[in-house]
């Protein structure tokens, strides 16, 4: 009867092992489970990196010509600035891209450009890129009187559009082709020779 109860109570033990066993192996189930789940949605998921002019553009010389009055020559602006592009990778790896342009517009004409080294930008980090921009009015034809009115309020606005290719690289594995597009609109104080506002889409 003693042995009976023994080996009842042995194999109770045993089964109380492999139950305790089953959920241990189920809760790790579950927990591998979510690792991949997260890992899949947040760590594998690639976002578009963000191309845009900073804050801080130091303007180096600006000549302006408003125009005003029939015998005044043409309206007409040169200026030399440093533009500190920034590209910001919100990615879990780096962000590889090529070489790009980017173009400075007033009133839809092209009137200069800036060239974007090729680089990288680190995971979860903000690359910082200054470059040097000439910009003139003399690729405007005529006398614009919509930059003469412009020039005569004491602002001057310019666009700056530009597109950068490259790929986002996950793990030293995957690589993932991701372009983004910089569209940013540069309100410039003549009086002052300061940016009174900076505003990218």
């Amino acid at each position: 009867m003693a042995k009976d109860m023994e080996s009842f109570q042995s194999q109770e033990e045993k089964r109380r092992k492999r139950m305790k066993l089953a959920a241990y192996i189920g809760a790790f189930a579950v927990f591998q489970v979510i690792v991949i789940l997260v890992f899949a949605l947040v760590v594998m998921r690639v976002k578009t990196p963000k191309f845009r002019v900073g804050n801080g553009i130091a303007i180096h010389g600006l000549d302006t010509v408003s125009g005003a009055g029939q015998s005044s020559p043409a309206a007409s602006f040169d200026m030399n600035f440093t533009a500190p592009m920034r590209i910001k990778n919100a990615n879990f790896g780096p962000y590889k891209y090529d070489a790009a342009t980017v173009s400075f517009n007033y009133g839809g004409v092209e009137v200069g450009q800036a060239a974007i080294p090729k680089g990288k930008a680190n995971m979860k980090s903000t690359k910082k890129v200054d470059v040097a921009v000439s910009v003139s009015s003399s690729a405007i034809a005529g006398n614009s009187s919509s930059l003469g009115s412009e020039l005569s309020s004491g602002v001057l606005t310019l666009n700056s559009q530009g597109r950068l290719n490259g790929k986002v690289e996950l793990m030293l594995i995957f690589k993932k082709k991701k372009s983004t597009d910089m569209n940013c609109s540069i309100a410039i104080n003549v009086a002052s020779k300061t940016v009174q506002s900076l505003t990218c889409h």
